[in-house]
């Protein structure tokens, strides 16, 4: 909200502001939102004199206008699609991640999760070679497991390292760095910071639930806020810098549904597209699962 000031504009005088000021107007978007035929009468100020400074007010302050087709031409220069290195998966996702939104794996414990993440993290970067931040909040992260999965991609021990060098994982047991840790990312992505010319395009979160729940439950608002500023800060970083961005989630029991995703109904609104991981129930201790 811009505040009504001398120098502001030309012909807004410091007699104009006063004079508007005890007539209750106080801001840009209060005069130019005014009548100005009454308020120059109720004022006592030249009609004129008002057109002229809500014009250029206008001119300064408004946003610029867009139509449809200008937004979706946009979006599709900035929009890609990050392949999971999975081809079935690829194929429920319609070809992978997509920059601008979040996708959410969920799943019970012990059912892959974090393996499917870890691959993803080393497709991305070992096959388009596109940088990777990746989040740990459980401790289920370890180098040795990321080279194995690379090592399972080439046997050139350059291109293993250089894959590895891409990943960026960071380890968090609270949602406070959490926060921390994605406001510092906004902020080397707001300067154009990045390494070896290679463009960040996946931030990985495994798993957004482990660092929320401890502060669910009760009479606590505190953990409902700090999801929900969690979720403001995923979605507009996606948007903003064309990141995919995808999180891990667990499930919990519904006496209605039977399973759903954990964190309730505020956080469903967040995942633009949701993966359900299970495994089938007539091979239990197989290594398949459906999605």
């Amino acid at each position: 909200m811009v505040i009504l000031r001398e120098g502001l504009c030309p012909g807004l005088t410091s007699d104009i502001i006063t004079t508007l000021k005890t007539n209750y107007v106080k801001t840009v978007v209060d005069l130019v939102s005014s009548d100005l035929e009454e308020l120059a009468r109720k004022c006592s100020l030249s009609y004129k004199t008002l057109v002229a400074v809500r014009r250029v007010l206008l001119a300064q302050y408004s946003a610029f206008p867009s139509n449809g087709a200008d937004l979706y031409e946009e979006l599709k220069l900035s929009t890609a699609i990050l392949p999971t290195g999975n081809n079935k998966l690829d194929l429920l996702l319609d070809s992978g991640l997509y920059t601008g939104e979040v996708t959410e794996i969920a799943a019970i414990a012990g059912c892959g999760k974090t393996q499917v993440c870890q691959s993803i993290a080393v497709n991305v970067a070992s096959s388009i070679k596109q940088r990777v931040c990746y989040i740990d909040t459980t401790g289920g992260v370890t180098g040795s497991r990321l080279l194995q999965l690379l090592q399972s991609k080439t046997d050139q021990e350059d291109e293993q390292i250089s894959s590895l060098q891409r990943i960026d994982v960071c380890h968090v047991f609270d949602v406070y760095k959490l926060l921390d840790i994605l406001q510092d990312l906004r902020h080397s992505l707001s300067q154009q910071v990045v390494r070896s010319g290679e463009t960040l395009r996946l931030v990985i979160i495994d798993s957004v639930c482990a660092v929320i729940y401890p502060l669910l439950g009760g009479k606590q608002t505190e953990g409902m806020a700090a999801m929900m500023h969690l979720a403001r800060e995923l979605q507009t970083l996606a948007r903003d810098y064309s990141l995919a961005i995808l999180v891990s989630n667990h499930i919990t029991k519904d006496s209605t549904s039977g399973i759903r995703p954990a964190l309730g109904r505020s956080w469903s609104f967040v995942p633009s597209t949701r993966i359900l991981l299970q495994r089938p129930e007539e091979n239990a201790q197989s290594g398949y699962r459906t999605a």
